[in-house]
């Protein structure tokens, strides 16, 4: 599968690094990927995360470390509340250490950059927060020197990998770029009964070859990420309207009352009633 190639910073002069703060309404899927290094800090938002064949949610501090061409994307849920979804991208060429990168000091910063290949996930993020706030307003040498520092600051904690170590890059560039259209597909029509012979026939192949295609690009089974999508909309109905719920569980595309408790029970670990009635008490 191929990820779009997005380009960082158009033109042959583009510089080896650039920082910078962004304020979306909300992040919509664009799997993609680029020849740089990128860290990526979350200041406030939540929802999902896909980097190669990892999928999982992700909440405020969210804090990863990309290796090059390694297909990413983030995606937070339009329909849900937000005053906007703000963020710090550092986008980083792996020339900016050519210099440096047989010398004994920059040891551990050679290893994390070998080690994110696939992808780095840091737990604690609070320790590097108002470092990470501050690069976009800085320039010149303060922000190489800043990216450096932070880098081997990173490097002394214990990231955890993300995508699975059988992932092949080279394939998912290679590939054609199918998974943006199911996606965006399916993010315009979860309401409606969706079937996986829906999602194929939109990229032109088998339903057998669908499955293990999306599985590999995503790590999540197709109707794994329809639920998701689903739920994601039904709990923003359960928290904002007063809608019955089983009005809701209909208008989030679920075939039955009882299939959206059975997946809403599986997926939250609690009902959607307890759900509704555990935020009225808290706002109470």
């Amino acid at each position: 599968m191929k990820a779009e190639l997005e380009k960082i910073v158009p033109g042959n002069d583009k510089p080896v690094l650039v920082t910078y703060h962004m304020s979306l309404p909300y992040l919509e899927f664009y799997w993609h990927h680029h020849p740089e290094y990128e860290l990526t800090y979350k200041i406030n938002v939540e929802g999902k995360r896909i980097v190669g064949d990892s999928y999982e949610e992700f909440e405020a501090g969210d804090l990863v470390l990309i290796g090059p061409d390694l297909p990413h994307t983030w995606v937070t849920d339009k329909k849900e509340r937000h005053d906007s979804c703000d963020f710090v991208v550092i986008q980083f060429s792996g020339w900016l250490f050519n210099s440096m990168i047989g010398l004994p000091e920059f040891e551990n910063v050679k290893r994390l950059l070998q080690n994110c290949r696939l992808g780095l996930h840091f737990k604690n993020s609070a320790p590097f927060k108002e470092q990470i706030l501050a690069l976009p307003n800085k320039t010149g040498i303060e922000k190489i020197t800043g990216v450096i520092n932070l880098l081997n600051q990173l490097s002394k904690q214990k990231g955890r990998k993300l995508a699975s170590a059988d992932y092949d890059i080279s394939q998912a560039k290679s590939s054609e770029p199918r998974i943006n259209k199911v996606c965006t597909y399916v993010e315009q029509n979860f309401s409606k009964p969706i079937s996986i012979s829906d999602a194929a026939s939109i990229i032109n192949i088998s339903p057998s070859a669908f499955c293990k295609f999306f599985k590999r690009a995503t790590g999540k089974t197709f109707s794994d990420y329809v639920n998701d999508l689903r739920l994601g909309y039904a709990c923003y109905q359960l928290l904002e309207t007063d809608k019955q719920i089983s009005s809701i569980a209909r208008s989030a595309g679920f075939e039955s009352i009882t299939y959206f408790n059975r997946v809403f029970v599986k997926k939250k670990h609690i009902t959607p009633r307890a759900f509704r009635n555990e935020a009225l008490y808290a706002t109470a």
